[in-house]
């Protein structure tokens, strides 16, 4: 079977400057994945005439369907009509269900239609018009030069729904495409990309189908295993056998799938060992715990937290001895442990954690910017101290300080 390649272009220069993100190519993507329809390019162009027929002319060479959001609305800059008429020699007209729709939608809501508004019932000649049940310019399917051509609106909710009614059916029809691709995401904590691949280096090495793709995350390691096959069953049979054999090797570090977070996984593990969490926040100011607490069922497991920003709280409220304030200093591993300690036989739980350092700007009691202590106090049995040298900005060493206090936290629950 021939394979088909397809093409999603967005046209509208507000994504090119960052006004807007490009959402629409990302959902259309794993809609047609979940079709078995292979998208091997995405691209931007902005609103003029000449770059959108070039980039037209270009997909047209190297794509058998190109899936075009964008340009069809009434002013002046939407130009998608236009340009691909300079590439196919194709007549425009009006299409009278459009502007019987458009006129009525004015008449709705009581104001009066420009007259610009009747380009958006503009189509082309022979083309599948799609109606659009949610604003007004209609979409279009066309074959041109054995290609297929599906113009859409950019308004996210008005192309989601000519997708799934009309655009979908009609390429899994018209393409007969048999095949499903479905995917797992492995998410892993603790290790880093280039270690994470190179221990799976002969199962990487070997990969056909599924494909395995390592991928750096800001709160981790991703793997991302996509399998084609002729059923669902049997696309997850296949994703199923290696992610078997990719935790053999670092299933230590893996903490879930998919969707799962790592503070989601955190609750699920202390409800099961029935244990319940208080955080001591000088650093952090209170992020980890708005993590946790973001999860429902988290107050089955979470006690509370104390924001120690000031030294005066440490010692008032955790009560932190004047001799480790005065002769370790609050930045120290010393006080760190306190924290930690105090803060679970304050609030009656099972364990406590805490969070000492300088994000910065500044250095501060002679530590450098970066310097990080996280404790881990489980009551009745044992602790853990790290330090951490951190880089990057004060809101990054914040943010890494709370990523490695789940890490610690989740090794300890293992």
């Amino acid at each position: 079977m021939k394979q088909i390649n397809t093409e999603i272009i967005a046209v509208g220069t507000e994504l090119l400057l960052g006004q807007i993100a490009n959402t629409n190519a990302q959902w259309i993507s794993e809609q047609l994945a979940l079709h078995g329809i292979n998208v091997m390019y995405h691209g931007v162009v902005g609103d003029n005439l000449n770059r959108v027929k070039d980039t037209f002319s270009l997909a047209e060479k190297r794509s058998d369907v190109i899936i075009v959001t964008g340009g069809l609305g009434p002013t002046e800059d939407d130009l998608t009509r236009e340009a691909f008429q300079l590439i196919s020699g194709l007549q425009m007209i009006e299409h009278k269900p459009s502007m019987d729709y458009i006129e009525a939608f004015f008449k709705k809501i009581n104001s009066v239609m420009t007259p610009n508004n009747r380009k958006q019932a503009r189509v082309f000649e022979g083309a599948t018009v799609i109606n659009n049940t949610v604003g007004m310019a209609p979409g279009m399917i066309i074959r041109h030069h054995d290609t297929t051509w599906v113009f859409l609106p950019g308004v996210p909710r008005e192309m989601k729904s000519m997708m799934l009614n009309e655009v979908l059916p009609y390429l899994r029809k018209t393409l007969k495409q048999n095949e499903v691709i479905k995917s797992y995401i492995l998410r892993f904590i603790g290790i880093g990309e280039s270690q994470l691949e190179y221990e799976l280096k002969d199962i990487i090495d070997k990969q056909q189908n599924p494909t395995i793709a390592p991928l750096a995350q800001d709160n981790g390691v991703i793997i991302r295993l996509t399998a084609k096959a002729s059923s669902e069953m049997s696309a997850f049979q296949l994703l199923d056998h290696v992610k078997k054999e990719i935790l053999a090797k670092v299933g230590g570090y893996y903490y879930g799938m998919n969707d799962e977070t790592l503070e989601r996984t955190i609750v699920t593990r202390l409800k099961e060992k029935q244990l319940k969490i208080a955080s001591a926040e000088s650093l952090t100011g209170g992020k980890f715990i708005e993590k946790l607490i973001s999860i429902p069922g988290a107050s089955e497991v979470c006690k509370g937290s104390i924001v120690c920003y000031e030294t005066s709280v440490k010692r008032d409220i955790l009560n932190i001895s004047d001799e480790i304030i005065q002769k370790q200093g609050t930045i120290s591993s010393e006080c760190a442990l306190e924290m930690s300690k105090n803060v679970a036989n304050l609030l009656n739980a099972s364990i406590g954690i805490s969070f000492t350092g300088v994000a910065g700007p500044e250095s501060a009691e002679g530590k450098p910017v970066g310097t990080v202590f996280i404790s881990l106090y489980i009551k009745n049995s044992d602790h853990i101290v790290q330090k951490y040298e951190f880089s990057g900005s004060r809101e990054g060493i914040r943010y890494r300080a709370v990523l490695k206090g789940y890490e610690l936290l989740l090794n300890l629950l293992k």
